[in-house]
């Protein structure tokens, strides 16, 4: 790759022994040219980018579709409690599993 900001296969041996990743030199070489053809394509993006231009999250438009906020009658402890395995003093109760006292 000609571009000035092409990633070199001594860049991502560096990095590899950074991260300790152990890499085979063809391994480096095409990490190198993939990072290399992804710099390009933000570089492109980059040319493309102006002022002029808004800026997306998402190629089309969303809206949430929610349901109208609306109060209910809550459960009463009773209620919500008389589907559990075991209930103690109105709360759920559950095995112990940090071992603590």
């Amino acid at each position: 790759m000609a571009d000035a900001a092409a990633i070199t296969a001594g860049q991502v041996e560096h990095l590899a022994e950074l991260a300790r990743i152990a890499m085979t030199s063809d391994e480096l070489e095409k990490t190198a040219e993939d990072l290399g053809r992804i710099l390009s394509s933000v570089a492109r993006v980059t040319e493309v980018a102006t002022d002029d231009v808004p800026a997306t999250s998402h190629p089309m438009p969303l809206t949430n579709v929610l349901r109208e906020d609306v109060v209910g009658t809550p459960l009463t402890a009773e209620q919500a409690l008389s589907g559990a395995p075991a209930a103690e003093d109105g709360k759920f109760l559950v095995p112990q599993i940090l071992g603590e006292d």
